[in-house]
């Protein structure tokens, strides 16, 4: 199988994996639900043991959030049981989301998650799926830097006041250093809509109007 980017607005193949948590028809088995999928590098290595720990600490949030996390790697499953019983003696912390086996490595050819100028090893890449099945985001990391947590549960929030509210969220949202935490209006499609928007929102001007939530 080649390697392929798969794009943004795809709808994400459904296929049987297997998991620390056993089989799983993914994403299918999560319909209804946020996803983030996420590929290491490798088990028992220092940087992706940071990230699941920093992963599992944020779970309740993710969970209020409707989203679950997916792990990946092309390890087999006996070597992801023993690193995750390895996390809970040694740092005391339960990693209760599933680990994907991918000792073949199709389901990373298939997601773009190997970069062969980077070595055979998945990289660090998240993918997040809609309760749809949608993929709505692409993150790329190399393997010698660690994913920020934070900033995947913040685009997973942003994500979902766009959808909810049909607007555009800024930089750094909901801290951005001109509008705060307030959000982006859709753009004037014509001259009549241009004219009244500074009369129904805060503008710079008629192209860049926001609004509190």
């Amino acid at each position: 199988m080649e390697t392929k980017m798969p794009l943004l607005g795809e709808k994400v193949e459904d296929r049987k994996i297997k998991t620390t948590h056993g089989i799983i028809n993914f994403p299918s088995d999560y319909k209804g639900k946020w996803v983030i999928l996420f590929s290491h590098p490798a088990d028992f290595t220092p940087v992706c043991t940071t990230e699941f720990v920093a992963f599992q600490k944020r779970i309740d949030e993710f969970k209020s959030l409707n989203c679950e996390l997916i792990g990946l790697s092309i390890d087999q499953v006996f070597s992801h049981i023993k690193w995750v019983e390895w996390i809970k003696e040694k740092l005391g912390v339960e990693i209760t989301f599933p680990i994907i086996s991918d000792d073949m490595g199709e389901i990373a050819k298939s997601f773009g998650m190997i970069s062969p100028a980077k070595g055979t090893n998945t990289i660090r890449a998240v993918f997040i799926i809609d309760p749809n099945g949608i993929l709505r985001v692409i993150l790329y990391y190399p393997q010698e830097i660690g994913r920020n947590i934070d900033e995947i549960v913040r685009t997973v929030k942003a994500l979902q006041t766009s959808d909810a509210n049909k607007v555009a969220i800024p930089a750094g949202w909901p801290n951005n250093e001109l509008i705060g935490d307030k959000v982006i209006v859709p753009p004037a499609s014509d001259v009549k809509t241009a004219q009244e928007r500074p009369k129904q929102f805060e503008c710079f001007d008629w192209w860049f109007c926001y609004k509190k939530l």
